[in-house]
């Protein structure tokens, strides 16, 4: 077990005037006639000052704690003066023995959860209330978070948050957006998110991608010891677990609203009045999902996760949808029953978890990736035309297409790693990609995905008429 002390900015404590050139030195120059003895003094002084502050450099340095960064090793002066900064009183471990000292915010207690980073530089809301990040804890890259506080348009579960916690470089002291109803702080205490703040989360990064996943604990517990932490980290697998069953909703319900006024983006294509049904299997279906399908003109019927594929059949729907969620796509079996009972009796559409699940009805296998896909800009080649789509992804497993049968075309190829991205199956009548087409958050440029769906759902339609 091992201790990260990374290297950290410095944070001026003396006398903020010893930067400050002295006023003899201000009035040298052209107003004195041995411009070449102001300037020598001018330079002395310099170098002087210069001694002065990397003296005080080096005394603090020298008094920081073992894990603590600068200024945040004791809430307390020598004298028992109250300092203006936090101490650290939270951990996060991982289960590689690597230990991470930060400020606890949200919620407290400890939570144990995968370990993953996030690339994107907004939306963190969306991120943090996206149910596929159940079981996990959320690196954000961005170092600033929390600036725009939290507002109940943006949320994109019902249900709040599902992930276990987030880990941030900052968190904004202050909020400043016209929507905002809440702090970061305040909505993780509701909903029982730990946050750890003042960490280096380019370290963490980086450790994930070399080491890939790992299982983290974040804990503001101080009586627990590193070393329980780092074996509770250590007991703990995501692998296998059904994370749908807990995220999935417990009775069905209608959807119609479309994309809220003011944000749609597709402002070529009106929003279209409901002509098709479409039955949206949930896995952890996100918010603007739904309300992407209703602005193509469909009326949504959101059906728990386990629901038998005999019973959504029986609503007659022009369609059937596969949404995103968390977790292992091989540990929920009857998913993928269901998907093979429909295919080829209904259009349908996968998006990330759907995406994976279908790839398993179609008979291909899954693989877990090193470190997933978590970010808005990741580039998706769409081969049938060449053209390049940046998207925004979540997802840790992947459908190995060497294992795909004839007559599936692999679609989307992610540049990055040149991972299979999305799947057409023409004669099932069914379309994949593993990305988030809804653009919450992340750009907007594979939203046509959504139109492809609507018109095999017409030429359904049509031919059976």
């Amino acid at each position: 077990m091992f201790t990260v002390q990374p290297a950290k900015a410095f944070c001026p404590t003396g006398d903020l005037k010893a930067n400050q050139p002295s006023a003899s030195v201000k009035r040298t120059g052209f107003l004195q006639k041995d411009f070449k003895a102001a300037s020598t003094k001018g330079a002395q002084l310099h170098i002087q000052n210069n001694r002065q502050i990397f003296s005080q450099k080096q005394a603090l340095r020298s008094s920081r704690s073992r894990r603590g960064c600068e200024c945040t090793a004791s809430a307390e002066g020598a004298a028992g003066t109250a300092r203006p900064w936090r101490a650290k009183d939270a951990r996060l471990v991982l289960e590689d023995g690597s230990i991470w000292s930060g400020v606890g915010f949200g919620a407290t207690g400890t939570s144990i959860a995968e370990v993953v980073f996030n690339t994107s530089l907004t939306g963190y809301e969306e991120i943090m209330t996206d149910p596929s990040y159940a079981g996990q804890f959320v690196v954000y890259t961005c170092p600033h978070i929390g600036n725009t506080g939290i507002n109940m348009d943006d949320v994109e579960s019902q249900k709040g948050c599902h992930l276990g916690g987030i880990i941030i470089k900052s968190l904004s002291p202050t909020v400043s957006n016209y929507r905002s109803t809440e702090t970061l702080d305040s909505y993780c205490k509701s909903q029982n998110v730990i946050g750890i703040a003042e960490v280096d989360t380019r370290s963490i990064t980086s450790r994930i991608r070399e080491k890939g996943a790992l299982v983290g604990v974040i804990s503001t517990d101080a009586s627990v010891s590193d070393d329980d932490l780092v074996a509770k980290a250590q007991s703990w697998k995501i692998e296998g677990k059904d994370m749908i069953a807990e995220v999935t909703t417990d009775t069905i319900y209608e959807w119609t609203d479309p994309t809220i006024e003011g944000w749609e983006f597709n402002v070529d294509k009106p929003q279209a009045a409901p002509e098709y049904h479409v039955v949206a299997y949930d896995f952890g279906i996100k918010t603007n999902i739904l309300r992407r399908l209703a602005s193509y003109g469909c009326r949504i019927t959101v059906v728990p996760a386990s629901t038998p594929a005999s019973e959504v059949l029986d609503m007659n729907p022009d369609g059937v949808f596969f949404s995103n969620g968390p977790g292992d796509p091989s540990a929920v079996p009857y998913a993928v029953e269901n998907a093979k009972a429909i295919l080829g009796v209904k259009p349908v559409f996968g998006i990330c978890m759907g995406h994976q699940v279908l790839g398993q009805a179609f008979g291909a296998s899954t693989y877990k990736l090193k470190f997933g896909h978590h970010g808005g800009n990741h580039p998706i080649l769409f081969s049938p035309t060449g053209r390049v789509e940046i998207s925004a992804q979540n997802h840790n497993y992947a459908v190995d297409p060497a294992t795909l049968p004839e007559g599936v075309e692999v679609t989307h190829v992610n540049l990055n790693d040149g991972t299979c991205a999305g799947m057409l199956y023409p004669a099932k009548q069914a379309m994949t990609i593993q990305y988030h087409p809804e653009a919450a958050p992340g750009p907007h440029d594979a939203d046509p995905a959504f139109a492809q769906f609507v018109d095999m759902m017409k030429g359904k339609k049509e031919a059976s008429v």
